[in-house]
């Protein structure tokens, strides 16, 4: 959570400057320091009347210590000698004020208890190490995000793209990664990497489904290719595909970030260029240039079309996960307190999301975050009774209440018993022999992702329809598969 507080911080300094800002800005730090306090009275005066009850005036108040510090925190950055950690604390201490998570306390100071939700995305974040201020000032310091936001017509565009026919996917995107999030920020906090760069990350390259598998053979919520994969600790064990993990696939991304921000000068559109585009490509591209960027035309157009679109896609997208009002764009509240039960009864992740119902805002329902939370299970598959069932700490009551006897055990049970008919066998017999005329007979632990990786099938939605299954997750044991668009070693 540090380097949400950390890159909000950088965007409020970095960000173009506000009414004012531009004209007599002080000559020396202490004229900063001055405004800062001025700023953090009025903060102060915020907070009392919100806990008076007052939330109109807190709120009118807030702003204007808002603005004063973005003013100041603009000069701050161009100032020499300039201490921009004094800043961060302040502006910190205000974000969470306007996302309403001092209100009501006895205490103004900020408490990190993972038990806290937050529901701004990212406007309101922790501070736990001033430290890691300075790493992400220097990994955003080649590319001034804010400017880019204000001036660059891509990532213009990219927002667009977000705040339109994108806009459901972001939404659902940012409410799957609040779930996963307790597995996945610890690798990039530890890394001194920022958050809202992970959340772009898993917007585009997953939309937050953690079983996503490209045509390319990517997979998992930040899509490694199994080399990749590979190179970073992603392995095949036991049958399951480790680049389905969320906690292990995000210890993976911050390595190639710190692997790859060592050799490119610290500059982040271009590691996320060769995290996209390959790292190979990249480097060429780069080679003797240590003040490239990725915006030089002659570097830009020189990269695939790909490349050229994902960048500032990314980009787009952890801003808006850290500045969402500023764009009309509001994010779910979401409770994503870790919990977990332990079956009372046998059951598969099918039967729990269907005795769970909806979800508080009646949106979608539990599915996809039992699979993601769960990435090892195939959601079919019934567990057998005392298996620990990774979900958020909010379900908790709800399973003891609706899964474990009662009218919607019982409809669950109905349909995971439900039986697909069986082809006659002349009808099984005319289906074309698969290319290649290999096949697979399924054994205990396989699933279809980790069966396409072994025999480096092209893509795991050919193997699903090859095979005449209704999902990837459709296996049964003994059942002989097609290797459709395989190729053996």
């Amino acid at each position: 959570m540090a380097c949400v507080g950390a890159l909000a911080m950088l965007a409020g300094c970095a960000q173009a400057p506000t009414k004012g800002a531009g004209a007599g800005a002080p000559a020396d730090p202490d004229g900063l320091y001055t405004a800062l306090d001025q700023a953090t009275a009025r903060y102060d005066q915020a907070l009392q009347q919100a806990r008076k009850g007052d939330d109109a005036q807190s709120q009118k108040t807030l702003e204007s210590a808002l603005d004063s510090l973005r003013t100041a925190s603009d000069r701050c950055v161009n100032t020499p000698g300039c201490d921009t950690a004094r800043f961060l604390s302040a502006y910190d201490r205000a974000l969470r004020l306007k996302d309403g998570s001092f209100i009501g306390t006895e205490d103004d100071e900020p408490s990190f208890d993972n038990d806290e939700a937050v529901a701004s995305g990212g406007d309101a974040g922790t501070l736990n190490a001033l430290p890691q201020v300075r790493r992400t000032e220097q990994l955003l310091a080649g590319d001034k995000l804010s400017d880019l936001v204000a001036n660059n017509g891509a990532v213009q565009a990219a927002l667009q793209v977000w705040l339109t026919r994108m806009r459901p996917n972001l939404i659902r995107a940012y409410v799957d990664y609040r779930y996963l999030r307790y597995e996945m920020e610890p690798a990039f906090s530890q890394a001194g990497l920022p958050e809202a760069i992970l959340f772009g990350l898993v917007a585009k390259e997953s939309g937050g489904r953690v079983h996503a598998v490209s045509r390319s053979g990517a997979a998992g919520p930040l899509q490694f290719m199994p080399a990749t994969g590979e190179r970073f600790g992603l392995d095949t064990v036991d049958g399951f595909d480790q680049r389905f993990d969320p906690a292990m696939a995000a210890q993976a991304t911050a390595a190639y970030f710190n692997e790859q921000l060592a050799q490119l000068n610290d500059n982040l559109a271009l590691v996320l260029a060769a995290y996209n585009g390959g790292e190979g490509r990249v480097g060429r591209l780069v080679q003797g240039m240590p003040d490239a960027s990725f915006w030089d035309p002659k570097l830009y157009f020189a990269l695939a079309p790909e490349t050229r679109e994902y960048v500032p896609m990314v980009l787009a997208a952890a801003w808006l996960f850290l500045h969402p009002q500023r764009y009309n764009l509001q994010f779910p509240r979401v409770d994503d307190v870790p919990g977990h039960v332990d079956l009372a009864n046998a059951a598969s992740l099918n039967e729990l999301a269907v005795c769970l119902g909806n979800d508080g805002g009646a949106r979608n329902g539990w599915y996809r975050t039992l699979r993601n939370l769960n990435p090892q299970m195939d959601p079919s598959q019934i567990q057998p009774q005392g298996t620990r069932i990774n979900l958020p700490r909010l379900l908790q009551p709800d399973y003891r209440r609706s899964c474990i006897q009662g009218k919607w055990v019982a409809l669950a049970t109905q349909l995971q018993d439900a039986q697909l008919p069986t082809p006659p066998a002349r009808i099984a017999a005319a289906d074309p022999p698969p290319r290649g005329g290999s096949g697979y007979t399924v054994r205990s632990g396989d699933t279809l992702y980790a069966i396409a990786h072994r025999f480096h099938c092209d893509d795991v939605r050919e193997l699903v329809r090859g095979n005449r299954l209704h999902s990837a997750t459709d296996l049964q044991i003994g059942k002989r598969l097609r290797l459709v668009g395989c190729r053996r070693r």
